[in-house]
């Protein structure tokens, strides 16, 4: 038997109305703060990667899934989604629309990684990006877009906030971050030894124990922000208070990418067990230059919906199901299946979740079949029912019936 590559899953019909419920109230959200959905390519080429995450990263040192195509051009699948966002925004020119330009996707992402709770390496994110503005009221406004989904539905998450400054001001916290590492190196991971050299920063954002604990006096960020950079945070803090938004600052959070500049968020929770990120993003006005066009800011995030979807397990919110079937018409004979095929394509037309049988079946194994799909009514209809035009509509909720002239069921309300 062939069985699924690992840390990929199947999404089987029982489970997909969680999926659409989770879909449908991120567009609805994404609707209310006016964004507009973009869809990219499954993989680029791979450079738009090296260039715009970053060769200092884990994610292209170690996790992505990169293949020569049959021109021998090397292609990526997508391990995220603002880079592919970002080529498109400058290819198809939208710098020269309306700004800011609010945009969001719904994506799968790829990532080679050690599979783990609501981690696969197929996985699937909702995620904005909002280009243009480069004031904190437009980071403000992503971070509450994100907030207002995730309570919408039915969840309980902390904010956590920190700014990791522009090219200027890291730099100088670069030089006091290595200063102050400069006599760990030898206590490090392999990885963290070689971030020591090249991006310092990332060692903050390292998850092995020892470098946990090696970072944990280390100087924070915050106290090294130019006066711009330290004036957008305050003024970022300032409306998020305004809008009741509770946060913690973090100096810890620095992201896993190196695209980010000035603010970076995080919603976390405790309810999958050790604190953990559902939702992550920041700032990167960098980003748009550094892949080959104009300067332009951007904000946004990502949220992985597998760990939405198990977090909501976890705090047992209830997801409605509303796949379930209107109404079952139960045949037996040929004129009466000839009729209940009839009926059930009129009441699809009519926007109706019809269904009837299609494993000559009886009238008792049919009704058994409807109470399995949780049919809300069942009509049954033999030579009988044919022959008098009247049949009996179940109320499968109380098994109340009522009669109907088969002539007006496509008028029934349902």
């Amino acid at each position: 038997m062939i069985t699924i590559p690992k840390g990929t899953k199947d999404v089987l019909p029982s489970e997909s109305y969680k999926w659409h419920y989770v879909e449908n109230m991120a567009r609805e959200v994404a609707r209310a703060f006016a964004v507009k959905e973009i869809r990219t390519p499954t993989f680029e080429h791979t450079e738009l990667f090296l260039r715009g995450v970053g060769d200092t990263t884990d994610i292209v040192n170690k996790e992505m899934y990169t293949f020569l195509d049959k021109g021998e051009r090397s292609i990526t699948l997508k391990p995220e989604g603002t880079a592919g966002v970002a080529r498109a925004f400058i290819q198809n020119g939208l710098q020269n629309g309306a700004m800011p330009l609010k945009m969001y996707y719904i994506t799968p992402v790829f990532r080679y990684e050690r599979p783990q709770a609501g981690r696969l390496r197929e996985h699937h994110q909702f995620g904005v990006e909002f280009y243009g503005g480069v004031g904190a009221d437009l980071d403000a406004e992503v971070i509450l877009l994100a907030y207002t989904l995730l309570t919408k539905l039915g969840l309980k998450v902390e904010l956590n906030i920190n700014s990791m400054g522009c090219s200027k001001c890291r730099a100088e916290y670069n030089k006091a971050l290595k200063a102050f590492l400069s006599s760990k190196v030898d206590a490090m991971c392999p990885t963290c030894k070689q971030r020591y050299e090249k991006n310092p920063l990332r060692i903050l954002d390292c998850k092995e124990d020892a470098c946990k604990q090696i970072c944990l006096d280390a100087p924070k960020i915050t106290d090294y922000l130019c006066q711009d950079c330290s004036e957008h945070f305050e003024n970022l803090k300032t409306y998020l208070n305004i809008s009741n938004l509770k946060f913690n600052v973090n100096p810890k959070i620095v992201r896993g990418l190196d695209y980010y500049t000035r603010t970076v968020f995080e919603f976390v929770t405790t309810s999958l067990g050790s604190q953990g990120t559902v939702c992550g993003g920041g700032r990167y006005d960098g980003l748009i230059s550094q892949i080959g066009g104009d300067s332009v800011p951007g904000v946004g995030f990502g949220m992985g919906l597998e760990r939405v979807l198990m977090l909501m397990e976890a705090e047992n919110v209830l997801i409605p199901n509303e796949d379930n079937v209107d109404v079952f018409i139960a045949s037996s004979g040929a004129n009466a299946n000839f009729k209940a095929f009839e009926l059930c394509n009129a009441l699809r037309q009519k926007g109706v979740k019809a269904e009837t049988d299609h494993m000559q079946r009886s009238f008792k194994a049919q009704f058994k079949y409807a109470d399995k799909i949780n049919a809300k009514y069942v009509i049954a209809l033999g030579d009988n029912e044919l022959e008098s035009g009247i049949v009996n509509v179940k109320k499968m909720a109380d098994f109340t019936q009522v009669e109907c002239k088969v002539d007006e069921i496509v008028n029934f309300k349902f």
